[in-house]
């Protein structure tokens, strides 16, 4: 490394883990006289969080979805972290050196990092898990994220072995992570499951056994309590934890209810104190007999249908493609079928995503334009009402997406007269089938942003990328995505993020219907609760108030 003339980022520190321990000790005491001084013991403190689905696994680099990133964020902890408002700030790593021609990090990791089970956590567990999060075998889903990395994409590839991955370990308190460019999200891609630590010397004795209830070993402010499949996944304080006396809860609880309805009906009923969603058409209700419980707010998020390019009735027939996007009414989908400030979308990239040149919040749609315009490129691709299209719609269990699921049928069937026939899977199931390409035709997706920058977006539809579940192959589209990694002009990167867009677009792979929105409610004892960009909200920072 020397030649290099590094430049220091220093950032605001908790204080460091030796005095919190001490902190903890002392508090522990104080307890224990006041409790034989006959003092009245505090009532366990949990926090009962609502999540969509069931987590398809506690493996950080093997995980891909929302709800189980939620419970991830509370085990784990990467070499950044993330405050409230979702600003990077230092987590296992205290600091970093950033080298000028911005290609080198240097991490420089807390001194008392442990592991869930006392034992000590060194840059030697980074280099582990950073090297098994590409490693082809993995087969981690989000590996892609690590791009950046000199030679992350050739191991992901088979072409080059682990161990060539551009991270390097002077000392077992630094840690060095060569890039192949400079990339200004890096620092958010750290603070992500597929960046995570996990624990060597179980994977190597259990496999993939080592992230189950009885066996999972994390560094984050909770540990893995409990783990009751399509009932709850319970965590405790992590008392192992750098920063353990700064959290306030002591038992996380995460209830997987993919029935929006259902799950209000349990925070109405005093089950949960934090809800994953609000019910479609339930606002004015909310406000009326819940104020100040709903929370709403912009998310860098896009729900949309995929198709399945690489078998019929949708494998080189993007006529029709189109016009199953043409016929849907978003608007009527965002305002009247789920009326929670959902934006109609009629792009791929949401509003206020970095690096996009336009938002499109304001796009004026000609619906009877749209509307003649499906009905003739259905016709051209040999379909009509009499000799209709006959597909599959498959969509994982939630209320809200079979809401969808019927009106957008409805609305096939009213302007060209689909047949659909709807397919309603629980979600590892569902995962299971897009991904294998073979069971699905059509299929309901969303897409949330890993870090603020339009690539997030666009890297995921490049050919063989893991989450590329329609199948979609376009040299041109991969190249100029390539190129958007790297590029360096503003400018002339936010033509080119426009230009991918469009393409993706003109392709017709996928059909963007609506912006999203992040919509939770929080008890009014709850606090700790900040409005954030990529919704994401750490159970340490909140706290039963009164």
């Amino acid at each position: 490394m020397s030649g290099k003339n590094w430049q220091r980022i220093k950032a605001a520190l908790p204080p460091p883990c030796v005095i919190a321990q001490l902190i903890a000790v002392i508090a522990l005491f104080l307890f224990a006289v006041l409790a034989i001084a006959g003092t009245a013991v505090e009532p366990e403190k949990t926090l009962n969080r609502g999540n969509s689905a069931e987590p398809v696994t506690l493996d950080p680099h093997r995980s891909e979805d929302v709800a189980t990133g939620n419970i991830l964020r509370d085990l784990f902890e990467g070499l950044t972290t993330e405050d409230r408002g979702g600003g990077i700030i230092p987590g296992a790593a205290e600091s970093w050196d950033i080298s000028d021609d911005g290609t080198a990090y240097i991490f420089h990791l807390r001194n008392c990092l442990a592991w869930s089970n006392g034992e000590a956590l060194t840059a030697a567990d980074f280099i582990f898990s950073l090297k098994r999060a590409v490693d082809p075998e993995t087969g981690a889903p989000m590996a892609s994220l690590l791009a950046p990395v000199v030679n992350a994409t050739a191991i992901m590839r088979g072409e080059l072995d682990v161990d060539k991955l551009g991270v390097e370990m002077p000392d077992s308190h630094t840690l060095i992570i060569k890039l192949i460019a400079p990339t200004p999200w890096f620092l958010q891609i750290l603070a992500q499951p597929v960046a995570y630590p996990v624990y060597a010397t179980s994977i190597i004795e259990h496999g993939n056994k080592a992230f189950a209830a009885d066996k999972l070993i994390s560094n984050g402010a909770y540990r893995l309590d409990t783990w009751s499949p399509y009932e709850r996944v319970s965590l405790l304080r992590n008392d192992k934890y750098r920063d353990n006396t700064s959290s306030w809860f002591d038992h996380v609880v995460y209830y997987p209810i993919d029935n929006n309805n259902a799950e209000f009906n349990r925070y109405r009923a005093g089950e949960l104190d934090w809800t994953d969603t609000i019910p479609p058409n339930k606002l004015k209700m909310i406000k009326r007999d819940l104020p100040g419980q709903d929370f709403i707010s912009p998310y860098l998020g896009t729900y949309y249908y995929g198709f399945n390019l690489t078998r019929e009735p949708f494998k080189g027939k993007p006529e029709v493609r189109s016009a199953l996007s043409l016929a849907i009414d978003r608007k009527v989908i965002a305002e009247k079928l789920l009326g929670n400030g959902e934006l109609p979308a009629d792009h791929w990239l949401p509003p206020g995503i970095e690096g996009a040149v336009s938002d499109h919040a304001n796009t004026t749609v000609d619906r009877q334009k749209q509307i003649a315009e499906a009905k003739q490129l259905y016709q051209q691709a040999g379909f009509s009402k009499s000799h209709p299209l006959h597909m599959t719609l498959h969509y994982n269990s939630s209320e809200q997406n079979k809401r969808i699921a019927v009106a957008i049928s409805a609305m096939w069937k009213s302007v060209l007269g689909v047949k659909t026939d709807m397919v309603n899977e629980e979600w590892k199931v569902f995962l299971g089938h897009r991904k294998g390409k073979v069971e699905t035709q059509a299929y309901r997706a969303s897409w949330i942003a890993d870090f603020n920058d339009a690539s997030s977006f666009l890297t995921m539809f490049t050919t063989g990328h893991a989450k590329n579940d329609t199948g979609y192959e376009n040299p041109d589209y991969d190249k100029l995505v390539e190129e958007i990694t790297v590029n360096q002009d503003a400018a002339a990167r936010s033509k080119q993020i426009s230009q991918a867009e469009q393409m993706l677009l003109d392709d017709q792979i996928i059909i963007p219907i609506y912006h999203y929105v992040s919509r939770h409610l929080v008890k009014p004892d709850i606090g700790g609760y900040q409005a954030n960009p990529m919704d994401h909200h750490y159970s340490r920072y909140m706290y039963r108030d009164g």
